[in-house]
Order: structure tokens, then sequence, then C-alpha cells
């Protein structure tokens, strides 16, 4: 009888020795997969700190306005507009602008101002206006070239007035007159003037008139012939950038 009962606490304690050991192992590895989550954490808040932050676009936009000169007609592609070798001259100067072609093929000076505020609804920090060419072949009056001429750059003036303005001087055969041809002429020094813009004087200057480097219709350069127009605009443009 006295057997059984000395037997029974030792086992009891034997239980309890054993319990005490499985819970320390439990708690023993509970603190370890915390230690590993804190130094898991620690690592991913310095990732994090390490990571650059995004910085705001600094880019800026050089919006092209013009006609089937600037839209490039006849060429390969629209790569092959001065524009766009212009945004070739852009990138390899790691500039911040961006160039935007809104050229139109066959639009006058009219047309060009019932265009212009749909094209005003993006940005625009430098705005080139190349129209009129078309307003001079087909002899159109010149009192409305010119009231067209300036009715696009009060739009431009009015949305973005902190937009610096470029013109593209043209030019036109002699052959609707002498004193047609000059008026013509003078219409975009006089703009400028007036509208503190700067001034390409005339965008095909060594083009022109060269049949090597016109198209077969003798207006529109070729490729090579717009390479010499990109050169043109660069020489102005690139001291407004």
């Amino acid at each position: 009888m006295h057997a059984p009962q000395r037997y029974i606490p030792r086992r009891r304690a034997a239980l309890l020795v054993l319990l005490m050991a499985v819970l320390l192992i439990a708690l023993g590895l509970l603190l370890s997969r915390c230690g590993q989550a804190t130094h898991n954490g620690a690592a991913d808040s310095t990732a994090v700190a390490a990571t650059p932050k995004p910085v705001p676009g600094t880019g800026k936009t050089i919006l092209f306005f013009g006609n089937s000169l600037t839209a490039g007609y006849g060429l390969p592609s629209e790569q092959d507009a001065f524009p766009s070798l212009i945004q070739a001259r852009i990138d390899s100067l790691r500039l911040p602008y961006t160039a935007v072609n809104a050229g139109n093929s066959g639009e006058t000076s009219a047309g060009g101002l019932d265009r212009i505020g749909w094209v005003l609804k993006q940005p625009v920090d430098i705005f080139v206006l190349e129209l009129g060419a078309n307003d001079g072949l087909r002899g159109l009056p010149l009192d409305a070239t010119r009231s067209n001429l300036q009715a696009i750059l009060d739009s431009v003036h009015t949305r973005y007035p902190n937009a610096k303005l470029l013109l593209l001087g043209m030019q036109v055969p002699p052959n609707l007159g002498q004193a047609y041809t000059s008026t013509f002429k003078e219409i975009y020094p006089a703009l400028a003037q007036k509208n503190n813009a700067t001034l390409v004087p005339f965008l095909l200057q060594g083009v022109g008139g060269v049949p090597s480097l016109n198209q077969g219709d003798g207006i529109h350069p070729n490729v090579t012939g717009e390479k010499i127009v990109a050169e043109n605009v660069w020489a102005v443009l690139k001291g407004m950038l």
C-alpha cells in the first residue's frame, strides 16, 4: 500500500519537469521568431529609406505650330522633319525639353487661328510659329495674314503669359509683285518686335530655290534640305533654352 503512494509524487514531479522543459523550449522559439521579425523589419525599413524618391518632372514643352513645312510633308517620316531633328539635338545635350510637332499641311494663318485654341490645351513653354507661307502663295490679303498671326500670338500670351515666342520668318516668290513680296517679308520682324518675340529671319535660308535641297515640287525641303532648316532654327532657338 505504501509503495504506490511514494510512486505517484515522483511521477508527478517528472511530468512537471517535462512540462517546464517544453514550456521553456516553446518560449525560446517564440523569442527567436520575434527577434528575427524585428531584424527583418529594421532591414526593410532601411531599404525603404535608402530608395530614392521620385523627383517631380522638370521637362518643358516646345510647341511647333505651322503648316506642311513643320509637319514634314513629303519626307520619309515625321522623324525627318525639323522639329524631330531639333528634338534629337536636345536629347543629345540632355536638355529637359520635349518638342511637339503641331504642323498641319496646307494650313493658312486663318486655319491656324481656328485651331490654336485646341492646340493650347497642352502646356507650352516655348511657342514656335511657322505660318503665313500658304497665304502668300495664294496671294491672300496681307492685312488679314498679319491680323491672324497676331491673334494666334495673343492667344498664346493669354493662355501662357510666361511662354517664350519664336517666329519663323518666311518669304514668297516675286511673281506677285514687288510691293506684295516686300510687305509680306516685313510682317515677321514687325510682329516679333511688337510681341517681344525672337525671330528666325527666313526659315528656308540656304534651302529655298536650291533644286538639290528640295522635293520635286520645288517648295518643300528634302531630307538633306531639312537638316539645313533644322540648323537655321536651332541657331536661334538654342539661346532660348
